[in-house]
């Protein structure tokens, strides 16, 4: 079962404005069974993009339960719910954290597209916060960048 990770990678960048190499840091997720086959992914994947040292710096794990991919959206936004369950033996509310990631080009069409796949869940939850990320772009193993973005 893959996992998400996050990785950051370092490498010389074209600055569009000037024109000039920049040296960078930029994050983006990696869907991997490990962290060896994330890091192996994510050079494959920067490989063709960039001339010169390429450098991962970051390979962690990233608790997702989901993405929501949304054409046209340039930007990444986790959303972390609270799902509420009922303690059967106390009758107590439970509440478990949940993570999710949306692509989404502003706030508002990120909870808007989150609220859309989240109506047919068969459990309350309440939305606890949605952070946008610095992602650059994200990689599934079904997907490449590119064309989760275009799905």
């Amino acid at each position: 079962m893959s996992q998400w990770f996050e990785t950051k990678v370092k490498y010389d960048k074209t600055m569009l404005e000037t024109g000039a190499m920049k040296s960078v840091t930029e994050a983006f997720l990696v869907d991997a069974l490990s962290f060896t086959e994330a890091e192996a992914r994510i050079i494959k994947e920067m490989e063709p993009y960039t001339s010169g040292d390429l450098t991962v710096t970051v390979v962690r794990k990233v608790r997702l339960e989901d993405v929501i991919y949304h054409e046209g959206g340039d930007r990444w936004y986790k959303v972390k719910i609270n799902m509420i369950t009922i303690d059967e033996k106390t009758g107590a509310e439970k509440r478990s954290a949940s993570f999710s990631l949306v692509q989404a080009s502003e706030f508002k069409l990120a909870l808007d597209y989150f609220l859309e796949a989240m109506k047919s869940v068969l459990f309350d939850f309440e939305i606890v916060n949605i952070t946008e990320m610095p992602y650059i772009d994200v990689f599934s193993e079904n997907l490449s960048g590119a064309a989760a973005k275009e799905e």
